[in-house]
C-alpha cells in the first residue's frame, strides 16, 4: 500500500518530551548505541503508506537530535498533557509550512522502540476502507496476568464490533468474579486520526475519566465518539521504566530492522 495509491497525505507525528515522570530523559536513553527516539523515527519512516515522518517536541535537545539524523522535528508548547494534543499543534504547524493540508495524521508513541512499519499499514486501512471511521487504534494480546496487572500497559475492552467500551490502567474486564479466562487485551499505541477528527477532538476539554485513567482515547469515548480497535499480532514493547529498557535492548538485537538501520 502506498500513499500514492489512495492520493492522500498522511503523515506521522511521534510526540516526544524529557520530562517523564515515570523515566526523565526517556527518549535520549540509549538502545544499542542509538537513542530511543531515534529507533522509532528510523523504523516509521519505513512505512510506505506515509507521505512524511515528524517529531514533536517542546525539547531541544530532541529537536537537534533528531535534524542531526536528517529527520524533521516540530517544536510544540510544552504545556501538553496529552499527546494528542501535541500532535494537533504540531499538524497545525506542519501544515503551514508546507501549505499542504494534512488528511490522516497517525500518532505513533515515541517509547515504542518495537514498532513496525506494517502497523501504520494495519491501523490505516480500515479509515481508507471506510470514511465513517475517525479514528482506530491497534490493540495486542497480553502474555501474562502479570502485564494485565500491570498499570503501565493500558487495557482495552471492546463491543462485538471492535469499537472501544473503555479504556484502563486496572485490569479489565475483572478476573475477581472467578471467571479466569477473560480478554487481556492492551492498547498499541499506533493511532491514525483523520485530519477534522484531530482538532475536533482538540477542541474538547479534557473529561473526568481521561484524567482519572491518564488515557487519551477516554476524552472521544466520554464525548459519545467511536474508536475502532484493530487488532495486531506484531509484539512489541512500551519502555515506562529502565527494566522495560533493558528488555527491549535484549529484544531489539536480533530484531530484523534494526539491522537495516543501524548504520544509517
Amino acid at each position: 500500500m502506498k500513499s500514492s495509491d489512495t492520493k492522500l497525505n498522511i503523515i506521522s507525528i511521534i510526540p516526544a518530551r524529557m520530562g517523564s515522570s515515570r523515566f526523565p530523559g526517556k527518549p535520549m536513553a540509549d538502545i544499542l548505541g542509538i537513542p530511543m527516539i531515534g529507533h522509532v523515527y528510523k523504523r516509521i519512516k519505513m512505512s510506505k503508506i506515509l507521505s512524511e515522518v515528524y517529531v514533536a517536541t517542546c525539547d531541544q535537545e530532541i529537536y537537534n537530535y533528531i535534524e542531526s539524523i536528517g529527520g524533521k522535528a516540530i517544536m510544540t508548547s510544552n504545556c501538553h498533557e496529552r499527546c494528542s494534543d501535541r500532535c494537533a499543534e504540531a499538524m497545525l504547524k506542519i501544515e503551514q509550512q508546507t501549505n499542504k493540508k494534512c488528511d490522516i495524521m497517525v500518532m505513533v508513541q515515541g517509547d515504542e522502540p518495537l514498532t513496525y512499519p506494517d502497523m501504520i499499514d494495519e491501523a490505516v486501512k480500515p479509515m481508507l476502507e471506510d470514511k465513517s471511521i475517525l479514528i482506530t487504534n491497534l490493540m495486542a494480546d497480553l502474555d501474562s496476568v502479570q502485564s494485565f496487572e500491570n498499570p503501565n500497559e493500558v487495557k482495552v475492552v471492546t463491543d462485538k464490533f471492535n469499537n472501544a467500551l473503555y479504556f484502563s490502567r486496572e485490569p479489565i474486564p475483572s478476573r475477581k468474579k472467578g471467571v479466569l479466562e477473560v480478554p487481556m487485551k492492551k492498547q498499541v499505541c499506533v493511532i491514525p486520526f483523520s485530519r477534522d477528527f484531530l482538532l475536533q477532538y482538540n477542541k474538547m476539554e479534557p473529561t473526568p475519566l481521561e484524567i482519572i485513567e491518564s488515557v487519551d482515547m477516554m476524552r472521544i469515548l466520554e464525548n459519545g465518539c467511536k474508536v475502532k480497535m484493530i487488532n495486531t499480532n506484531f509484539i512489541t514493547k512500551a519502555v515506562d521504566t529502565k527494566e522495560d529498557l533493558e528488555q527491549v535492548k535484549s529484544m531489539i538485537k536480533d530484531d530484523k530492522l534494526y539491522k537495516e538501520y543501524k548504520c544509517q
